[in-house]
């Protein structure tokens, strides 16, 4: 069932957010079981830190939660990724994913102005709003080394096509924003 939006409010989360870490993991995964691709599983205590540090951005129609996504860094803030992204299965296709994705990159841009900002996805309809936020496709050896970004992937299905190929392809493809290459310096 598809609820019609009067309003979407997307906000950086604060310490009172929490509260919804449960909801949002249990989207999650219920999202990742449906689509039969990888969304990284990450634990109530880990998002609930990303609520609390502010490093997320919440989405709610009215006092439901429309929408999350979370911030994470690597090699000491030289790449930001957004992570998590999620829309409640209510407010698909009216818009909410570019919403969320417009604010959490704002945000990491005001958080780490000089990194690179990265994602993997396999959803068309991310990669279409990652390429108007100033993303481009690149090879994943374009992205982060660090093993942990990597081992974060561990909870996909498509998990042992990363490994047998030395973490240089997989099914999802991976999108890099360069803010030196940034005409507009959004």
């Amino acid at each position: 069932m598809t609820t019609t939006i009067v309003d979407i409010k997307v906000e950086v989360t604060e310490v009172t957010h929490e509260r919804f870490a449960d909801e949002i993991c249990e989207m999650i995964e219920a999202s990742a079981k449906q689509r039969g691709t990888g969304i990284a599983k990450r634990s109530v205590d880990y998002i609930r830190t990303k609520i609390s540090d502010g490093k997320a951005v919440i989405a709610f129609s009215g006092s439901e939660v429309a929408g999350f996504c979370y911030i994470e860094t690597w090699e000491h803030g030289r790449y930001v990724v957004n992570s998590g992204l999620i829309v409640n299965p209510a407010f698909r296709g009216q818009g909410v994913a570019k919403k969320i994705k417009k604010r959490i990159f704002r945000l990491s841009r005001e958080l780490y102005p000089q990194a690179s900002i990265f994602g993997i996805t396999t959803s068309a309809q991310v990669m279409r709003i990652n390429s108007e936020l100033g993303y481009r496709p690149v090879t994943f050896s374009e992205l982060t080394s660090d093993k942990a970004f990597w081992q974060g992937c561990g909870s996909c299905r498509n998990f042992d096509i990363l490994q047998r190929t030395d973490r240089k392809y997989c099914l999802c493809t991976g999108m890099v924003y360069r803010p030196e290459n940034d005409e507009n310096k959004q």
